[in-house]
């Protein structure tokens, strides 16, 4: 489970998944685009929604609980990207296309999930 750190405020996601995410969430700030994120919470965390907005100026951190760099999927890749390109902004999703549970598992208690 990894985390995602913005704005003092930690989101976990699956390893996999927050790699990706990275590469998208990168790519958007490198052209000093802002923008939304959202995503499906899981039970554990209400059944809700949440999105945050993503910009240039705010500071965030990528930790991952693994070591090794997962194996990058284009396809998925490329629909996160496509998603972030939207008017809704970039829709959490799994390599299926499903909106992803977010926080199902989180490792520190007391944390947005």
């Amino acid at each position: 489970m990894g985390t995602l750190v913005y704005d003092g405020t930690s989101i976990h996601f699956e390893d996999r998944l927050l790699t990706h995410l990275q590469i998208v969430i990168v790519q958007k700030l490198t052209r000093n685009e802002s923008f939304l994120m959202s995503w499906k919470d899981s039970p554990s965390v209400g059944d809700g929604r949440s999105a945050i907005w993503l910009t240039p100026n705010t500071t965030m951190q990528f930790k991952f609980l693994g070591g090794k760099v997962p194996e990058i999927n284009r396809d998925w890749l490329k629909r996160l990207g496509e998603s972030a390109e939207s008017s809704t902004g970039l829709l959490v999703t799994d390599e299926e296309g499903k909106l992803a549970l977010v926080g199902t598992d989180a490792p520190y208690p007391g944390t947005l999930r």
